[in-house]
Parts: C-alpha cells; structure tokens; sequence
C-alpha cells in the first residue's frame, strides 16, 4: 500500500515559501509544490495569477468568517475540496470552464468526501479494546 504513496516525485512534497501581496502588504506563504500546482491551475481557470487568487481568496474567507487564523492551511484546505469536487462532478475537468462561471450551490450539492472521510476515521482506543 505504501508504494503508492511513497512513489510520489519528491518535487512534490518538498516546500517552498512565495512571497504575496495582500492589499499591498508582503506576506510570505510556505506551501508544497503541489499545492502550488493546483493553486495554479486554480488561478489559471479564472484568469488569474497566484497572488491574485490568494488576495481574492484572503478577501472573501475575511468577508465570510471576518478573521483568518491559518491562511495556509486554508489553501491547502482549498485545494483538496477544488480536487475532490472535480472527482465528485461539482467541478468540470476540463480547465476551460471558470469556476466564477459555475454555480456554487449546485457545486458544493455534489461534495460527498467529508463524510467519507469520517468513516475512514479510526476509531478510539477504547472502541478497538472493546472488540
């Protein structure tokens, strides 16, 4: 099983910090590559650049939850729900096609991986020692 994951270009998992301006102040995001990758491809849906998609992003989460504790862990947060809701279908594959385009209810209709994880989850010490 292992293979599968540890076969993955070590290019990938390896990091690197991007300097962005939000609202004209320089912050610096450290972030893997492949969530570059994909922030990327994000971007380029749109036609945006990074820096672009992370100020646009930054001002909508601000707008949503009015605070924004851990701006890189929503990227990567963002990242894996853009990747599972192409899987789902809420998402076209094909990148033509601007995510500002699609209709977000109708999108977010179609995201089944949350409760697929809770299901992976392990279960508790106590359940394992009661079987």
């Amino acid at each position: 099983m292992c293979q599968v994951f540890v076969s993955a270009d070590p290019h990938l998992y390896q990091s690197r910090a991007r300097s962005v301006r939000l609202h004209g102040v320089a912050t610096s995001i450290r972030l893997e590559n492949l969530f570059w990758n994909v922030l990327d491809t994000i971007a380029r849906r749109d036609g945006l650049g990074v820096p672009q998609l992370c100020t646009k992003l930054y001002d909508e989460l601000i707008e949503a939850r009015g605070q924004v504790d851990n701006f890189a862990s929503f990227l990567r947060v963002c990242c894996g729900r853009y990747l599972a809701l192409q899987l789902s279908g809420g998402i076209p594959s094909d990148v033509s096609i601007p995510i500002a385009s699609l209709n977000a209810q109708r999108v977010l209709a179609t995201e089944h991986w949350p409760m697929a994880m809770l299901a992976a989850v392990p279960a508790s010490a106590a359940q394992v020692r009661a079987a």
